[in-house]
């Protein structure tokens, strides 16, 4: 049994005695992962829960409790688990093979979608995952302009490789992360998350930077958001100043709407990064955008302009059962209001959480923008009306932060309620939550609180 967390705590006990088919592979887990874990965001102390199946906006752990999934594979199911018209495509992609190692027609309907989908995809490159996608897309980046850096706005994430692992939630300095040579993570400029003039003043002095990379609703999906007039003003000032738009819509491409927040706000970077919904639960991802840029991939325009091309493989790219999958989502998207439910669910979903916040008398706040929540732990202390909180004023650091444990705590009480949240703490919703989700969402967080006011942690 691990023992890393007090188990004195009520919430702890109860979690155990709940989850004890949960913790026995959690300690078999160990044995075989670092932490036992499989990816950063699964990690929960004493341990997390395992999943044998989910259906719809609901999942079921080894020990055979129901649980309202606001995880949403990591923001990937827009449409929830298991669409039935999704799993039909892939049933039959899986049918014809799992990878033909030569083109097909799926990723060519693929293609047209998020062509059709995406305002600034004059040209696609797929990839495996979102991570890679960023990475092309610095290359790309820097092979059109002939320049090295790159500006990168902190807490935002763009996953793992080299270029960006510092930033995200230290080395807001520009130091570089562990593993990473300092040379390479001196080639990203670290910026204040709001500061436009910080932009300004950097891209006046430096004429070596080659792109610009954010979340356009900002950090998390917004927990450090963006306000829309700062992508209005970023837009201008890299196109001015002849420096590449990065758009990383991995978790907002066809969430936020259709178009992702491009369509939303009205601004067309030069590239887009995707992944997540893009292929319907499954693994892939993808570099979009102006064609002039991506033609450093084409084989026929590297030669007539006597270059050397960016070579780009990948085993996986636009794998057939990924396609299959992202076609059948994206034509849902393309069709129906999606993207409208979900944002209205967690427009819904917010203020009665703040209203528990204050029923319960607890300086908290929860909020957020189009199908996302996040709940603010108030780190620093401050006076905070939960039904009146403006997250712009207070510093970006303090979004970002959680006083140590409050979080495990308030993720193992939520479990015992029936719900799974994240670890921002926070979530995302779907398509295909409903009002009954809803209502036990807001009755497991008032419980959840009161156990927490229980413990004294509140």
């Amino acid at each position: 049994m691990n023992e890393a967390f007090p188990s004195n705590s009520e919430i702890v006990a109860s979690y155990r005695a709940k989850t004890a088919s949960s913790e026995r592979l959690a300690d078999e887990a160990r044995h075989l992962f670092p932490s036992g874990i499989t990816h950063d965001s699964r990690h929960l102390q004493p341990y997390g829960i395992y999943v044998t199946r989910a259906q719809g906006s609901h999942k079921w752990d080894v020990d055979g409790h129901e649980y309202v999934d606001c995880f949403g594979g990591h923001g990937a199911l827009l449409l929830g688990h298991n669409h039935p018209r999704v799993l039909a495509a892939v049933r039959d992609a899986l049918a014809h093979g799992t990878h033909f190692g030569s083109n097909h027609v799926l990723e060519l309907r693929w293609g047209q979608l998020v062509q059709r989908l995406m305002p600034g995809a004059e040209r696609i490159r797929f990839t495996s995952s979102g991570t890679e996608a960023t990475h092309l897309a610095l290359r790309l980046a820097r092979a059109h302009t002939g320049r090295r850096k790159f500006l990168r706005f902190n807490t935002h994430f763009h996953g793992w490789h080299d270029q960006v692992a510092s930033g995200y939630n230290a080395h807001f300095d520009g130091s570089p992360a562990p593993g990473v040579l300092p040379e390479v993570a001196r080639m990203a400029v670290p910026l204040h998350p709001w500061d436009i003039d910080q932009v300004r003043t950097v891209l006046a002095g430096d004429n070596d930077v080659a792109a610009a990379i954010l979340e356009p609703t900002g950090a998390t999906f917004g927990m450090v958001p963006t306000r829309p007039e700062f992508l209005t003003a970023l837009r201008e000032l890299t196109a001015e100043h002849g420096v590449v738009l990065i758009f990383d819509e991995v978790v907002t491409g066809f969430r936020v709407a259709p178009g992702g927040a491009q369509a939303r706000f009205g601004v067309t970077p030069d590239l887009t990064t995707l992944a997540k919904i893009l292929s319907g639960g499954l693994p892939g991802g993808a570099v979009v955008g102006r064609k002039e840029i991506l033609d450093h991939i084409d084989f026929a325009v590297a030669e007539s302009r006597g270059r050397e091309r960016i070579q780009h493989q990948g085993t996986y790219n636009a794998n057939p059962l990924s396609a299959a999958a992202g076609v059948a989502a994206l034509e849902i998207i393309a069709e129906g209001d999606a993207c409208e439910t979900a944002n209205a669910y967690a427009t819904a979903l917010r203020p009665r959480l703040n209203e528990v916040l204050e029923e319960q008398g607890v300086a908290w706040a929860v909020y957020g923008t189009f199908s996302a929540f996040h709940v603010f732990t108030n780190p620093g202390n401050r006076d905070v009306k939960p039904t009146a909180f403006d997250p712009f004023d207070h510093p970006f650091e303090d979004l970002r932060n959680n006083r140590p444990g409050i979080v495990a705590k308030l993720r193992m009480a939520m479990l015992l309620g029936g719900v799974d949240i994240t670890g921002w703490p926070g979530g995302t919703n779907s398509a295909v939550h409903t009002a009954d989700d809803l209502e036990r969402t807001v009755a497991a967080f008032r419980e959840a609180v009161v156990m927490l006011k229980r413990e004294g942690e509140l």
